[in-house]
């Protein structure tokens, strides 16, 4: 990897089936509340006192629980900051490949070197291979949950339980697609005992406000003090700040999107194994296929089509493997459709 995220074609056309986005949109109360802003909400600083107290009421914790961050990246960055702030030499960071780009991207850039322990063959979680990489080095610890590419659970015991060996280790679980799995670890108990946990969430995926660049740090308030420092004062936008009330608010927009996603995956699910081709179980709004060393080459065929996908065929781990979007199930039927008639097409 380069050190610098590589960000996919996001062209407007099409079916935006590779970059995991809720592509329904966001809730119309959204859209409704957006428009009703005015001149003057662009031209002052936002107030988050509204939008700090509905994430924590979310989530059924304190408000100093929660720090709100320009997306998830921006919450990334600042808990690789704060972890590597008292260093010696160069701080390390664990994480487990496949995974999300950003964790080695702001790993390299704040100095330091990410230690990367690989799943199983079919993607068991490496609990006592991640333990072994420890070294006096290490700073952080990198996790998803759902992960992202596979969409596997990770066990919530498992994850308390790392947590507590590899104290004062910060761990960081990202948990970007937790409302498509029901699992999270996020509540008053655990945070209290666990302070080297770190959860991060975003509202682009199942709340669909993923160009307002919406995210949140959550964790014990001593923990995330560091983090405080890190984040400036006045990141999150105004537009942001006035969503995301509402869109925590309009559950029923909420769960009929996690339905579609769910219906989706069971769809994609049932056409793969048709097709011959291998899937493992998702809990998020995606899924990894294999299709062997045909992936670049319907990567294409498909974008040809105006559905795109995404090739982790060049990731460690995800040989030969595509990730798709399963969120609208139309927009899966379409997929599934393009990928028929692709696969089963005669050799002209």
């Amino acid at each position: 990897m380069s050190g610098e995220y590589q960000r996919p074609a996001a062209s407007g056309g099409g079916l935006r089936l590779h970059l995991n986005e809720n592509t329904a949109g966001c809730s119309p109360a959204v859209l409704e509340t957006l428009r009703g802003l005015t001149r003057l909400d662009a031209a002052f600083y936002p107030d988050y006192d509204a939008a700090q107290h509905a994430v924590a009421a979310h989530f059924g914790v304190e408000t100093d629980a929660v720090l709100l961050t320009n997306g998830l990246d921006e919450g990334i960055l600042a808990v690789t900051a704060a972890a590597f702030r008292d260093r010696s030499g160069v701080p390390e960071a664990i994480g487990v490949v496949p995974a999300f780009d950003m964790y080695e991207v702001c790993t390299e850039a704040l100095g330091g070197r990410l230690i990367s322990v690989p799943f199983g063959p079919n993607f068991e979680f490496p609990l006592e291979a991640i333990k072994r990489a420890r070294t006096p080095a290490t700073r952080l610890l990198f996790l998803t949950n759902p992960h992202n590419p596979t969409g596997h659970r990770l066990p919530l015991g498992a994850l308390r339980n790392l947590a507590t060996d590899l104290e004062p280790v910060l761990v960081f679980v990202d948990e970007a697609y937790a409302d498509f799995s029901g699992d999270t670890l996020i509540d008053r108990d655990t945070l209290d005992r666990q302070r080297s946990l770190v959860i991060g969430r975003t509202f682009a995926k199942a709340y669909g406000l993923a160009a307002l660049r919406a995210g949140a740090l959550i964790a014990h308030p001593d923990t995330l003090a560091p983090m405080r420092r890190v984040v400036p004062p006045y990141s999150v936008n105004a537009w942001a700040a006035a969503a995301l009330p509402v869109a925590l608010q309009d559950r029923v927009y909420r769960d009929w999107y996690i339905a579609q996603a769910a219906e989706s995956r069971t769809l994609l699910t049932d056409a793969c194994a048709r097709l011959g081709l291998r899937t493992w179980p998702s809990a998020a709004n995606f899924m990894l296929v294999h299709v062997g060393e045909r992936a670049p080459a319907l990567t294409r065929a498909l974008a040809d089509r105006g559905i795109h996908v995404r090739d982790r065929s060049a990731d460690a781990g995800a040989e030969g493997c595509v990730r798709m979007t399963t969120g609208v199930v139309e927009h899966t039927r379409q997929l599934i459709a393009a990928l028929e008639e692709e696969l089963c097409a005669k050799p002209r």
